[in-house]
């Protein structure tokens, strides 16, 4: 026969509060998540005409127009560069414009075996089932190196466009997590649950669509979108302290670094032995098997980091700024 405990032990077990919650007596949820409501930012009159008046000195001690030679060389160059590229760029699109082939004609590009040739020789030329991929990685795999870096270039961008300087507090500079919890509620059990859930799912399915991409639908950058997409999930449930232990702007920098190179140096070889009619060493492999169509499976792992690092990056420079 069981012992009986007293009242107050009984209250601290999980039997007691999961009988409160049967009988609705108790929500396990209540006063566990915070939800801090957002202050409308007021900044004061004179404050505002201060930073005027310092803008105004700052840059009329910087670009004195009136005084300054230098400048006023410097804007007259620009404003008649600016006429001559302008004039150079139209005229250069209607002698581009007046070469086109005249519309109809059997022998335009559209009409031409390049189409043909990928829907028919595809998948004897690059080992990959699914055309599309072989076009993209392949075929055309300098476009696909060119748009790699276009979307590295654009998270740069957004870095020096939107990075903000950390504000020192009590300790110094406020930590990340501090901040944090002025845009996003902490603490929520619910999308913390279900986060914990979903997103090694995500992760999982992301790998899949890319080590995929050669086989059928999918590839690095649908892959890589689905892989930020967790990312953000996870940050958005567990904040800045617990993602930045695994992903951080200097592991961002790292991995595209290395993918963007990777990628250079593999369609380098691709490059150089086609150009040069020297037949490849790197085997495509049988047709449907995880491991085929030569150096396709690794561009997509590359463009799938740099892709899903992008996004995760992008959707944190536009949230607070600091990264």
């Amino acid at each position: 026969m069981s012992k009986k405990i007293p009242e107050e032990q009984y209250r601290k077990t999980r039997s007691y509060r999961l009988r409160q919650w049967l009988d609705g007596t108790k929500d396990p949820f209540l006063d566990t998540v915070e939800m801090k409501p957002q202050k409308e930012f007021q900044e004061e009159k004179h404050v505002i005409e201060s930073r005027k008046e310092e803008k105004k000195k700052l840059y009329e001690r910087i670009y004195d127009m009136e005084h300054n030679a230098e400048v006023r060389t410097f804007h007259k160059i620009y404003q008649i560069f600016s006429v001559v590229f302008c004039v150079v760029l139209i005229l250069t699109l209607l002698v581009a414009v007046s070469n086109l082939p005249t519309i109809g004609q059997p022998d335009n590009p559209v009409n031409n075996e390049v189409a043909a040739r990928y829907i028919e020789n595809g998948l004897q030329e690059t080992g990959a089932v699914n055309i599309v991929t072989g076009m993209i990685l392949d075929y055309r795999a300098f476009d696909t190196l060119g748009e790699s870096h276009v979307l590295f270039i654009a998270t740069c961008t957004v870095l020096i466009l939107l990075r903000n300087d950390k504000k020192k507090g009590k300790n110094g500079v406020e930590s990340a997590e501090e901040n944090d919890r002025i845009y996003e509620p902490k603490n929520d059990i619910i999308l913390q649950t279900v986060a914990r859930f979903l997103v090694p799912l995500i992760f999982i399915f992301g790998i899949y669509i890319i080590l995929g991409g050669h086989l059928g639908p999918g590839g690095g950058f649908s892959g890589g979108a689905v892989i930020g997409a967790g990312l953000i999930l996870y940050l958005n449930a567990f904040g800045f302290a617990k993602t930045e232990r695994f992903f951080t702007a200097k592991t961002y920098k790292k991995i595209s670094f290395c993918a963007l190179a990777c990628y250079c140096l593999a369609k380098s070889y691709s490059f150089y032995t086609g150009a040069n009619h020297i037949e490849s060493v790197i085997p495509l492999g049988t047709p449907g098997a995880i491991l085929s169509s030569g150096l396709i499976l690794l561009l997509n792992i590359c463009v799938g980091c740099v892709v899903a690092g992008t996004m995760y990056t992008f959707y944190v420079m536009f949230r607070k700024g600091g990264y």
